[in-house]
């Protein structure tokens, strides 16, 4: 007997919770304005992800407002730089 009401297993892996979003990109010089939801600082390793997106980057550099900051506070949107293209609306998520 088979039951439709059983959730999908994912291996023991906690989903991912998305912590930004793209808004927008620049792609002549390879920046993505990001909202995001948590304070993100230089160095750590981010998950860009949309309909035909799907990469990791470490987060080399960060502007607000044209200043390099070093940490992006919650609910800031910053400029980070990424080593491939995004779109708007694609989830950025923490890489394992």
């Amino acid at each position: 007997m088979f039951n439709f009401f059983k959730s999908k297993s994912n291996n023991g892996k906690k989903a991912e919770k998305p912590i930004g979003f793209v808004t927008h990109f620049y792609g002549g010089i390879e920046v993505a304005i990001v909202k995001f939801s948590v304070p993100v600082a230089i160095g750590t390793k981010l998950h860009f992800k949309g309909a035909t997106t799907d990469f990791t980057d470490t987060v080399r550099s960060i502007q607000y407002d044209h200043q390099a900051i070093e940490e992006a506070k919650k609910g800031q949107e910053v400029g980070i730089k990424v080593k491939d293209k995004v779109r708007e609306g694609d989830e950025v998520y923490l890489a394992a």
